[in-house]
């Protein structure tokens, strides 16, 4: 698959449930292997099983939304282990995974995928024109 905006995403930047700007984003990595992707069907955090979920960044720092172009300061994770990473989320954090709203799959990018060795895992977003995604 390729990177893409869950349809749940979308849904919520037209409705105004997402505020890119002002609401708690976050980044998880994710194991393919545990977890089949249906951006159609799969609308919050509890969609994804826990088990697939690698690790979790804190809240994505210096956003922008410049002509509907996403951006953000990149992000590390710190010291993850568990199985390899083969896609990040991005997910509206609620507080409650059945309520966190999923934005985008991200499984094209340099690095991907990556084996966890207990380490950091540096996540740089492109500096293309799409950044980390436009809608």
């Amino acid at each position: 698959m390729a990177n893409a905006l869950y349809d749940s995403g979308r849904e919520g930047f037209l409705d105004g449930s997402i505020n890119w700007n002002s609401d708690n984003i976050k980044a998880v990595l994710v194991d393919t292997g545990a977890y089949t992707v249906a951006l159609a069907t799969n609308k919050f955090l509890s969609d994804i099983p826990s088990g697939a979920r690698i690790a979790t960044s804190g809240n994505l720092s210096g956003k922008t939304a410049t002509a509907g172009v996403a951006d953000a300061n990149d992000v590390t994770f710190t010291t993850v282990s568990g199985a390899t990473v083969e896609a990040v989320v991005l997910y509206k954090d609620t507080g409650s995974a059945s309520t966190s709203r999923l934005i985008a799959y991200i499984d094209t990018g340099t690095g991907l995928p990556i084996t966890p060795n207990g380490g950091d895992i540096a996540t740089a977003w492109s500096n293309g024109s799409n950044r980390i995604f436009r809608l």
